[in-house]
């Protein structure tokens, strides 16, 4: 079997966030759920590009939607365990921010997951893909993804 190889670039960090396990993202295996990490991951995103003064759905005057996801399975996680979820975005090139984003046991860094997603900028009019504009890329560059 193939599996999914995520480099996770530290250079890029721009975002550090705590989270915990909460009982509702628990599985049948009795670990995190797949559909709870999307979720986490989505908080901790959203949460970092705050901290830029940024957000998903008004990046320079444009939307973004989740073009792709890959995920990097590497430990269970459990209630009531608390993490933090690392977000790094490298310099934007084309009409995708490619987003790196690694999850660690809070205590001891034990990676749980690392993941890489493509956030789209789209045209409200016209529902079409858009370069990322200069001041979402250079507010980016100045956080740490250049």
């Amino acid at each position: 079997m193939e599996r999914v190889r995520l480099e996770f670039p530290e250079n890029v960090i721009i975002h550090r966030q705590p989270l915990t396990v909460r009982v509702t993202d628990m599985n049948y295996g009795r670990h995190l759920g797949h559909d709870a990490l999307v979720s986490l991951l989505h908080e901790a995103r959203i949460q970092a590009l705050a901290g830029l003064g940024l957000s998903e759905w008004d990046l320079g005057g444009f939307p973004s939607v989740v073009a792709d996801l890959a995920v990097q399975y590497q430990s269970e996680a459990r209630w009531p365990d608390a993490l933090v979820v690392e977000t790094a975005i490298p310099a934007p090139r084309g009409k995708a921010l490619t987003v790196f984003q690694r999850v660690c046991h809070a205590e001891g860094g034990r990676p749980v997951a690392t993941a890489r997603l493509n956030l789209l900028l789209l045209d409200p009019e016209t529902g079409r893909p858009v370069a990322v504009p200069e001041d979402v890329a250079s507010t980016i560059a100045g956080a740490g993804g250049a």
